[in-house]
C-alpha cells in the first residue's frame, strides 16, 4: 500500500481523535486499529462485527478507524489499541532503528495492491515502458520505485519521477503518464472522469512486500495471545464470506460503516473485487509463509531496511 503515514518515535504523535469506534458486545475486551479511512479495504471485519463473529469468538471488539492523521503503530505503543494494521516497511523499520517491541501475526494483503497506474489508450504494461515517461509518486514512495525499477535493470534518470498528490486528475488531463497508487481503487475513479484505466503491481515486477500486516506489541502477544488467536478466527470468518462475493455486502454497509466517507457504494463495490485476488492464498486470510516473509524481507532489504524473520509470529495462524 501507498506508504500513507510513518511512524513516529514519541507514543502519542499521530493518535487521531477523531477515530470512530464500533463494537460488538461480548465478554473480553480488544481494541483494533484499522490503518485508514472506511471502505472497502476493511469490508471482512464490518462483516465479522455486523454478523456476531467477534462475540461468537468471545471478543467485545473495539475497531478505531484510521486517517491520515492516525500511525497505527503508535496507538499500540500508546496502549490504545491491541492490534493494528501497518505497512511492513514503517513497523520494520520501527524495529530496527527504534527497537520497536512488534511482532507481525498476520498479513491482510499477501500482494500490495500498490501499483503503477496509467491510461489504457497510453499503456504502460511494465517498468521497461516507463522509460522516457513523466511517472507521479508520491515522495515517501520514492525509495520504493527506484528499487522497482533498478530490479529490472532501469536506472532512476531514464523515467522523470515528479510528486504524486494522490489525485488522478493530471493522469487524466494527459499532463503524466502514470502514477504510483492503489490498483484496487483509483482505476474506478478515472473510469469516472471519462477515461480507462490499466495497471501493473509493483509486487508483479520485484517489490514482493505484504500490505496490512498485523502488528501487535510483545507485551500484548504474551498477555492476549488467545484474544489474538480468536480475533484472527473471527476475521477470517469474516473475509471469507465477504470475498465469497465481492458484490454482496457493501452495500449493507451503506448506511453505518462507509456513511459520510464521500464515496459511493460503486466504488466500494470496485474495491472489494479488485482485492480478493490480492488477499488470498492457499494458507487462508492472514497467511505468512515462510516464501511470503522471505520475498517481503528481500524487497525490503532492497531500500536499505534488513528485518529478519524473528520479527514475525507464524505461530498463532496455526491456532485458528
Amino acid at each position: 500500500m501507498l506508504n500513507r503515514r510513518t511512524f513516529l518515535g514519541t507514543a502519542a504523535a499521530g493518535i487521531a481523535a477523531s477515530s470512530l469506534p464500533f463494537r460488538a458486545h461480548a465478554a473480553t475486551p480488544l481494541t483494533m486499529q484499522a490503518a485508514w479511512i472506511n471502505d472497502a479495504e476493511f469490508a471482512g471485519y464490518f462483516l465479522a462485527m455486523d454478523q456476531g463473529y467477534y462475540t461468537e469468538a468471545g471478543l467485545n471488539l473495539e475497531y478505531l478507524s484510521g486517517g491520515p492523521d492516525v500511525i497505527p503503530e503508535s496507538t499500540i505503543i500508546a496502549g490504545r489499541a491491541d492490534l493494528a494494521l501497518t505497512t511492513p516497511d514503517t513497523t520494520i523499520k520501527a524495529i530496527v532503528e527504534q527497537g520497536a517491541p512488534f511482532k507481525i501475526i498476520g498479513a491482510q494483503y499477501q500482494k500490495n495492491p500498490i501499483g503503477i497506474v496509467s491510461l489504457a489508450k497510453n499503456p504502460i504494461n511494465t517498468p521497461q515502458d516507463l522509460i522516457g515517461k513523466t511517472l507521479a509518486v508520491p515522495p515517501v514512495n520514492v525509495i520504493s520505485v527506484e528499487a522497482m525499477l533498478k530490479m529490472n535493470g532501469i536506472e532512476p534518470g531514464q523515467v522523470n519521477i515528479v510528486p504524486y498528490a494522490y489525485d488522478p486528475t493530471p493522469l487524466v488531463k494527459g499532463e503524466i503518464d502514470a502514477s504510483l497508487d492503489f490498483t484496487t481503487n483509483v482505476p474506478f475513479t478515472i473510469q469516472q472522469a471519462g477515461e480507462e484505466a490499466t495497471s501493473f503491481l509493483l509486487y508483479d515486477f520485484g517489490y514482493t512486500i505484504y500490505n496490512d500486516t498485523v502488528v501487535v506489541t510483545e507485551q500484548v502477544l504474551a498477555e492476549k495471545r488467545d484474544l489474538l488467536v480468536a480475533w484472527l478466527r473471527a476475521s477470517r470468518k469474516g473475509w471469507e464470506e465477504n470475498l465469497a462475493d465481492p458484490s454482496v455486502w457493501p452495500p449493507k454497509f451503506a448506511d453505518t460503516y462507509f456513511k459520510g466517507t464521500g464515496r459511493s457504494i460503486e466504488n466500494e463495490l470496485y474495491f472489494n473485487a479488485a482485492q480478493k485476488p490480492l488477499m488470498e492464498s492457499p494458507e487462508g486470510y492472514f497467511a505468512l509463509t515462510e516464501d511470503g516473509i522471505e520475498k517481503c524481507l528481500s524487497a525490503l532489504g532492497e531500500v536499505g531496511i534488513v528485518g529478519n524473520t524473528d520479527m514475525f509470529d507464524t505461530s498463532l495462524l496455526a491456532e485458528v
